[in-house]
């Protein structure tokens, strides 16, 4: 028998040649390519809810809100994208390309594609990059806010305000859903 190839990890100085191919994008976790396809309608609903909702009170404080934001939460063989993101603004206008670590509040908005272990991925990952404070996960399906901390992790849902300790404020988490079906 031969000797058996083992795949090296994709750099990011590779990953920036490839193009992306039809029907979404490429992102880079742990030096592998993952497709992520474009979001749908309910999905860009809810990243632009969020983004209306945090606006008011990150702004104030210096912070930008945007999505599909670009990061890299550990230097080598990562860059991923997040679907809502808060970040410093002195820190975004730092990077040309994508911020280098990750932003200080990351959201994900979960789609049925989604599993537990990357959603658990992507939070323990972005976490662990510099200037992460908090990572939520928000799934329509159930209509509940995950939120991890370097502490633990928290469930909200219907009737209950989620802590954006960030900004040191909260959200109504029903408002989250609104007029979402």
């Amino acid at each position: 028998m031969g000797a058996q190839s083992i795949p090296r990890p994709v750099t990011v100085e590779e990953y920036e040649r490839i193009p992306d191919p039809p029907g979404g994008r490429y992102e880079l976790h742990h030096g592998e390519l993952v497709f992520v396809t474009y979001p749908v309608r309910l999905h860009k609903h809810l990243q632009r809810r969020l983004r209306k909702i945090l606006e008011p009170m990150a702004e104030p404080l210096g912070f930008l809100v945007d999505t599909e934001y670009p990061y890299r939460p550990i230097p080598e063989n990562e860059v991923w994208g997040a679907d809502v993101a808060c970040v410093k603004l002195d820190r975004d206008l730092a990077e040309p390309k994508w911020l280098i670590g990750s932003p200080e509040l990351v959201i994900e908005v979960k789609s049925p594609s989604n599993t537990k272990a990357q959603l658990r991925d992507k939070a323990m990952t972005t976490l662990a990059g510099s200037g992460s404070v908090e990572f939520w996960i928000v799934d329509p399906k159930t209509r509940t806010v995950s939120v991890y901390t370097k502490g633990g992790m928290y469930v909200y849902g219907a009737g209950q305000a989620v802590p954006v300790s960030l900004f040191e404020g909260q959200i109504d988490a029903a408002a989250i859903f609104a007029d979402t079906k």
